[in-house]
């Protein structure tokens, strides 16, 4: 994605299902599952580089001894800094005591963050500032072991404010008002209120206080506290969390709009965002990872039994695209082939507009995350020369010399990498053109493999805003004079702003909506807007039931072409010389390269959830009136 924009979190839990010294005696360290924290959460870097926190529980040591531990970074490196801190606080005390390096008892009873359970996150920052204050895991604190809760997620909640007001109903006063603090407090409510309710209960079949811990820690139903919770919840997210005691969850939206994938043997349970990442960092088979359905928990309890437990009513399943069109690591099985299915698939659009001349062009890709797209275009590509080749050699019949065959036959695709990012430069001169310059040299070009007569395809991932490709791409591909430029994007237009995870929230951000509202102004049909923005106001006041998203009023006048054509004519500027034309790809298409992944709200306004047509609703209204503010 040339235009970078902030996106979703990565969680990762693991729960050693043995005493910890089996671990010691089997991989040779007490410290285990740090290193397996440390891998997965690495492993994931590419869903948040804005901060990452990580958190440990120790069971049944004794009381006075510190049982929970928790270390957060938001520093240029946030995963490498935790762990660097863990481990400096780890070989700090070994030193102090090296008589104690084989003794996992009391490396246990003495250490900070060893432990029987591990919760881990890394983040972009979505909604809320980027302060330590802002990075997962969240911790609420008390002396009661089953009232202590961390919460760390995958998430944004459409509602935060209709949430936040509930837990002023319920009595509270939320210090913070972002989704992560009122979806915490949220919880931590429905725990307590169950954890009251146990207390009472063992008071009455004659336990005493002290013993009543362990009757409330066999009895407490996470489900129950799940259910309640979240009954209002409305959003995409995967939620997980531990109790101090020692139960955890893990908890998944109902339209299965957040990823979550988990593997359990006798040894570990293991939670990640992504697939590969467990298979990876545990050495397992791909059917051996499963995902966890749609509005389902998997609730791990302190005895180390595992349970699916069904907490939400599970609706259509809308899971993000955009995470097997750019998010997710391409070395997942299926997401590899459904990237490169996005190149073959818009490839006829391409061959169209090249005229079907494949000898006189050049195929390549950028940023170096469209790589995969890449390789799905050039087999099209391919696959289309071998029927032109065969169409020559039947026509040519008798006639065709050898010489002549095997010049055809010899005949390849020409694939190159035409663009090599650099550096990511630094803004730091105020002066407008001078950072245009910089960002015009973000990327060098490879010189002297395009010719004055040849197409220069390029294959991006997704054009969100338009502005990399105006500011520096087409400038830098325009020196290699080529007669035209054919920029294709793997996935359709983005028109509608994102609230489910990724930080698209402002809809006059976005070039397809630019596009559009010049096509409007361009035809003399720019009273939609007006006419939309009324329907869009009148609205505001409406139950979630019935809003409707006129926003699509605006894009129905013309087709995807037009729009992108449109997109086209506003990347150009004076000073480019070659023909540019802008591809993307169709929503059929999207579907059927990626057939189990259907959440496409952000290119269709189809969003699955009330929260979400009410911030298209509220979006429209802020760019009318002018409004720098987010929509949710």
């Amino acid at each position: 994605m040339s235009d970078a924009i902030k996106h979703e979190c990565g969680i990762a839990l693991v729960r050693l299902k043995k005493p910890l010294q089996f671990y010691k005696d089997k991989y040779g360290s007490a410290f285990y599952g740090i290193n397996k924290m440390y891998l997965l959460m690495e492993k994931q870097h590419n869903r948040g580089q804005d901060g990452a926190g990580f958190a440990s529980v120790k069971f049944n040591v004794e009381p006075g001894t510190r049982y929970i531990s928790r270390v957060r970074s938001n520093k240029s490196q946030p995963i490498q800094d935790v762990f660097a801190q863990i481990n400096d606080r780890l070989n700090t005390v070994l030193e102090q005591n090296p008589d104690k390096k084989e003794d996992v008892a009391w490396q246990v009873e003495n250490m900070p963050y060893i432990g029987n359970l591990f919760l881990g996150h890394v983040r972009y920052g979505t909604f809320g500032k980027n302060s330590i204050e802002s990075v997962h895991p969240f911790l609420r604190q008390s002396n009661w072991k089953h009232k202590n809760l961390i919460v760390a997620g995958n998430f944004n909640m459409t509602n935060s404010k209709q949430l936040l007001n509930e837990l002023v109903e319920l009595g509270q006063h939320p210090k913070e008002f972002t989704d992560t603090v009122t979806v915490m407090e949220k919880i931590g409510h429905f725990l307590e209120n169950e954890v009251g309710k146990l207390y009472q209960k063992a008071k009455k079949e004659g336990f005493n206080k002290k013993d009543a811990s362990q009757f409330i820690e066999k009895n407490l139903s996470i489900k129950k506290v799940l259910q309640r919770s979240s009954k209002n919840w409305d959003g995409g997210y995967a939620m997980a969390g531990i109790v101090g005691h020692g139960d955890a969850f893990v908890l998944r939206d109902p339209n299965g709009i957040r990823p979550t994938y988990f593997y359990e043997d006798d040894e570990v349970v293991v939670v990640a965002s992504e697939r590969p990442v467990i298979q990876t960092v545990f050495n397992v088979n791909i059917e051996d990872v499963k995902e966890l359905e749609s509005g389902h928990a998997l609730i791990i309890k302190k005895n180390g039994k595992t349970s699916i437990e069904l907490i939400n009513e599970p609706q259509e399943k809308l899971s993000c695209s955009f995470e097997r069109i750019y998010f997710s690591r391409g070395s997942d099985a299926s997401i590899y082939q459904e990237r490169k299915n996005l190149g073959k698939i818009v490839f006829p659009k391409i061959l169209k507009s090249i005229n079907n001349d494949i000898s006189n062009t050049v195929f390549s890709y950028i940023p170096n995350t469209a790589e995969t797209s890449f390789y799905g275009m050039t087999e099209a590509a391919e696959d289309s020369l071998n029927e032109q080749k065969t169409a020559h050699i039947l026509a040519g019949g008798k006639n065709l010399s050898a010489k002549k065959v095997t010049e055809i036959l010899s005949e390849r695709p020409r694939f190159e990498k035409i663009a090599i990012k650099d550096a990511k430069l630094r803004t730091f001169i105020a002066d407008d053109s001078s950072r245009d310059d910089l960002v015009e040299h973000v990327y060098d070009i490879t010189y002297g493999v395009v010719r004055p007569t040849d197409n220069l395809v390029i294959i991006d991932d997704s054009i969100v805003r338009g502005t990399t490709l105006k500011k520096s791409i087409i400038r830098i591909l325009d020196r290699l004079s080529p007669k035209k430029i054919v920029v294709v994007s793997s996935a359709p237009q983005i028109r509608y702003p994102d609230c489910y995870g990724i930080d698209m929230a402002r809809i006059d951000a976005f070039i397809a909506f630019k596009a559009t509202i010049a096509l409007l102004k361009n035809t003399n049909q720019y009273h939609i807007v007006g006419e939309v923005y009324e329907k869009c106001k009148a609205q505001q006041s409406k139950t979630d039931t019935e809003i409707i998203n006129y926003v699509k009023g605006i894009y129905n006048p013309f087709t995807a072409e037009e729009i992108s054509a449109k997109i086209a004519e506003m990347l150009k500027t004076d000073d480019i010389n070659a023909e540019v034309e802008v591809i993307y790809q169709s929503i059929e298409g999207l579907h059927k390269a990626c057939p189990e992944n259907l959440g496409d709200w952000y290119f269709t306004g189809n969003y699955p959830t009330p929260g979400g047509l009410r911030v298209v609703n509220e979006a429209f209204i802020n760019f009318y009136e002018g409004n720098d503010k987010r929509a949710y």
